[in-house]
C-alpha cells in the first residue's frame, strides 16, 4: 500500500482549493450558519440590554453631574428618551440598526459609527498583529517538541505553557511592562501610536499589550498542536507507511503529520476570538490603548447605553464571523465538505 494512499487525506482530506468550493454543499454550510447566528445576535444585544437596565444610577445624571437640577436631569432623560419603557427603547434602538439609523453617542452626542470605527480600526489591528505571531510561534515551537517528544525543547515547551496558564493574562502584562518599560526602558509603557504617525513608534506602542496576547494564546495552541502531532507520529498507519517508504523524518513531520494537524489549529484559533475580545477589554485599559476594549469600558461607566449596544452587538458578530471563516476554511482545506461527503 502506498504512502499517498494512508496519506491525511484519508481521514481529513488533501488540502488545496478545488473547483467545487463554491457548490451547493458550502453555500448551506454558510447559509446555515448565518441562519443561527440570527437568534445568536438577537439574544446578545437582548441580554445585554437588560444587564444594563440592572446597572445602578442614571445615564442623564452621570452627564449632567451630581450639582445638576431634578429639572435639568429630567428634561435629559426625556430627550435621551431614557424615560420611555424597557421594550420601547430596546426595539427603538433595534430599529434602528436594522435601518443603519443609529442612536447618537449618549456621552459625546456624536454619531456612534464615527466614534467606534477608530476603535475598531485599532482593535483589528491588534488581533491580525496576535494571529499571525501566535500562529507562527505555535507551529515553530509545537513541531520542533513534536520531532523529538519528551526532548529538551518539548520538556521547556511545556514548562512554558504551563506557566502561561496558571495565570490571568494581566499579570503577564504588568510584568512586562516592568521589565521592558520600567526596568529596560526598550518600549513604552503606555499609549498608542498609529501606523501612518511614526510606523516605528506604532509597533512599539503595541509591543507590550501584543506579545501579552500572543503569549496567552500560544501557551494553550502549541500545547493542542503539538499533542497532536506527537499522536499522529506515534500511532497513525499513514505514518509508518511513510517511514517504511524512506520519506525523511522532517518530511514525515511537515509534509504528513502538520498537514493532517492544521484541522487542530483552525478549530483553536476559530475559538479563541472571544477569548481575545475579553482579553483587550482589560489590556486596553492597562496599556491606555483607544480600541473597542477601552470604548467599551467607558461607556459603561457613563451607562451611555446605544453605544454599549452597538459595541456589543459588533464584538457578538466579530465571533460568530470568526467561526463562519472557520467552517469555511475548512470546506476549503478538505475536499470532503465542499463535496458534500461525509467525514468518515
Amino acid at each position: 500500500m502506498s504512502a499517498d494512499a494512508m496519506s491525511p487525506t484519508r481521514r481529513r482530506g488533501r488540502i488545496g482549493i478545488g473547483s467545487g468550493l463554491l457548490g451547493s454543499p458550502t453555500v448551506r454550510v454558510v447559509g446555515k450558519r448565518l441562519l443561527q447566528a440570527v437568534p445568536v445576535l438577537w439574544g446578545t444585544t437582548f441580554l445585554s440590554f437588560c444587564l444594563l437596565n440592572l446597572l445602578p444610577g442614571d445615564a442623564a445624571q452621570a452627564l449632567l453631574g451630581e450639582n445638576a437640577t431634578e429639572q435639568d436631569v429630567a428634561a435629559l432623560r426625556a430627550r435621551l428618551h431614557l424615560d420611555q419603557p424597557f421594550f420601547e427603547r430596546y426595539l427603538r434602538w433595534l430599529g434602528g440598526v436594522l435601518t443603519g439609523n443609529f442612536d447618537p453617542s449618549l456621552t459625546s452626542g456624536q454619531s456612534i459609527a464615527v466614534e467606534i470605527m477608530p476603535r475598531l480600526l485599532v482593535s483589528a489591528e491588534i488581533l491580525v498583529y496576535v494571529i499571525v505571531l501566535s500562529v507562527l510561534l505555535t507551529i515553530t515551537v509545537a513541531v520542533l517538541a513534536a520531532r523529538r517528544p519528551r526532548g529538551v525543547v518539548d520538556r521547556i515547551s511545556i514548562g512554558v505553557s504551563m506557566i502561561g496558564l496558571s495565570a490571568p493574562h494581566f499579570v503577564f502584562a504588568l510584568v512586562l511592562i516592568y521589565v521592558f518599560a520600567v526596568f529596560l526602558g526598550v518600549v513604552p509603557a503606555l499609549g498608542y501610536v498609529g501606523f501612518a504617525d511614526d510606523p516605528v513608534e506604532h509597533f512599539r506602542s503595541l509591543a507590550l499589550p501584543v506579545a501579552t496576547l500572543v503569549f496567552v494564546m500560544f501557551c494553550g495552541d502549541s500545547r493542542q498542536l503539538r499533542a497532536d502531532l506527537v499522536d499522529q507520529l506515534e500511532g497513525e498507519d499513514y505514518i509508518r507507511t511513510a517511514r517504511a517508504k524512506g520519506v525523511p523524518p522532517w518530511g514525515v513531520l511537515l509534509k504528513h503529520a502538520l498537514r493532517n494537524s492544521v484541522f487542530t489549529l483552525l478549530t483553536v484559533v476559530g475559538g479563541q476570538v472571544g477569548l481575545f475580545i475579553g482579553g483587550t477589554v482589560v489590556l486596553e485599559q492597562i496599556f491606555a490603548i483607544p480600541g473597542m476594549g477601552q470604548g467599551l469600558m467607558q461607556a459603561i461607566t457613563f451607562q451611555d447605553i446605544p453605544m454599549v449596544q452597538t459595541m456589543v452587538l459588533i464584538i457578538a458578530a466579530a465571533v460568530v464571523l470568526a467561526n463562519l471563516v472557520t467552517d469555511l476554511l475548512y470546506a476549503v482545506l478538505d475536499p470532503r465538505i465542499r463535496h458534500g461527503r461525509p467525514n468518515s
